[in-house]
């Protein structure tokens, strides 16, 4: 018989040791609304889940900047081809990396302060947030006012928002560890609005593990952040409108 979530096994690497650590130490599982998935199901939703993000990167990459404000015309979408996904040298990506590097070395208990410290230390290029997170932190601006908007002019913008997926992706069914995941590292280098839209995706990759219907992922992840938030209220807007 396949083994279920939970159940002990031999090192497979970060997101599987990650998965069985946070469904022993979570909160939100509770017996009455206990939900299991099956580790090969759970391997081949995740990988799935990572492929589609380098696709989303690559497909869409030559048009950033291009149509700001205004919808891609049909025809100057650019044709796909399977060389797209390789996009390990994109922030949207290799940002991540330092993100789970840190969790592989430290656990989901990590501080705030250790996450700082380790993507302070990292080494490739980063625009927007997320270099001023990281400049604020090498100039000993400590997290989470590393970034603040008193401290960083681009707090709103959606760096954390490209580099949240792995949140989702390490915690199937875990809305709360997705919000925790987001007040360490998203607030590294965003608040607010920016924050909440990384915690906004992470949540609805958490869903979509147990979940098929895409206005039941969207209102997940909608759960993730306060509904206050202009965040929250620009999204069930677009649900209204649909």
């Amino acid at each position: 018989m396949s083994k279920l979530i939970g159940v002990s096994m031999s090192r497979q690497g970060l997101l599987m040791l990650s998965l069985t650590g946070i469904l022993f130490m979570s909160s939100c599982s509770l017996i009455s609304n206990e939900r299991r998935i099956r580790i090969s199901e759970y391997v081949d939703k995740m990988k799935a889940g990572w492929v589609g993000q380098m696709v989303g990167v690559g497909w869409g990459g030559p048009t950033e900047f291009n149509w700001q404000g205004a919808i891609i015309p049909e025809d100057r979408i650019p044709s796909w081809t399977p060389e797209m996904v390789n996009q390990f040298g994109q922030d949207d990506i290799y940002v991540e990396m330092t993100f789970l590097r840190t969790l592989e070395q430290y656990g989901f208990d990590v501080s705030i302060r250790q996450a700082g410290i380790d993507f302070a230390n990292s080494r490739y290029m980063l625009w927007h947030a997320n270099k001023a997170g990281r400049d604020n932190l090498r100039a000993g601006i400590a997290p989470p006012y590393s970034g603040h908007p008193q401290f960083n002019s681009h707090a709103d913008d959606i760096d954390y928002q490209i580099e949240a997926d792995y949140a989702g992706l390490i915690a199937p069914g875990l809305p709360q560890v997705v919000i925790d995941l987001g007040e360490k590292f998203g607030r590294l280098m965003n608040y607010g609005d920016g924050l909440y839209g990384g915690q906004f995706v992470a949540g609805m990759y958490a869903a979509a593990f147990f979940e098929s219907d895409i206005q039941k992922i969207i209102r997940a992840g909608m759960a993730c952040i306060p509904a206050g938030s202009l965040y929250h209220q620009t999204i069930s807007d677009v649900l209204t409108w649909h």
